[in-house]
């Protein structure tokens, strides 16, 4: 007796089958995630003051790990917000008047870090601090 010729298997399963990979592959992606280094404590110094000039902004990475973006929008005024985006914890950067999301174009206001353009829905975490014997420091 002859073995039955191969199934192969229909369109419509291959297209069921990479959906469900491609699903697994996102999640997985997912799982492997890193949790964010906390914010940083009361008291830490990030930077010199003089080296955020009036209107504009710099990234710093505090002792723990955490990336943050100082910026200046007066004289004798600092706002630090956290550089990880809420969408999916890409790192945002100054580009011209706003930071912006590399990964999927989250834009959001330097001064207060509210969302201007999605996808991201949720402004970035502002970190208290404020200018003391000429440093930036937390709290």
């Amino acid at each position: 007796m002859a073995c039955p010729p191969p199934r192969h298997p229909s369109r419509r399963q291959v297209l069921v089958w990479a959906g469900a990979g491609a699903a697994t592959l996102a999640l997985a992606s997912c799982a492997g995630e890193e949790e964010a280094p906390p914010l940083p404590r009361p008291g830490e110094r990030l930077l010199p003051v003089s080296e955020v000039p009036v209107g504009q902004s710099a990234a710093v990475t505090t002792s723990e790990g955490a990336e943050l973006v100082v910026t200046r929008p007066a004289e004798d005024e600092v706002v630090v917000l956290s550089a990880v985006c809420t969408h999916q914890g890409c790192t945002v950067r100054r580009e011209r008047e706003n930071l912006v999301c590399p990964c999927h174009g989250s834009t959001f206001a330097a001064v207060d870090g509210a969302v201007l353009q999605g996808p991201a829905e949720e402004p970035l975490t502002r970190v208290p601090a404020r200018i003391e014997s000429g440093d930036v420091v937390v709290g």
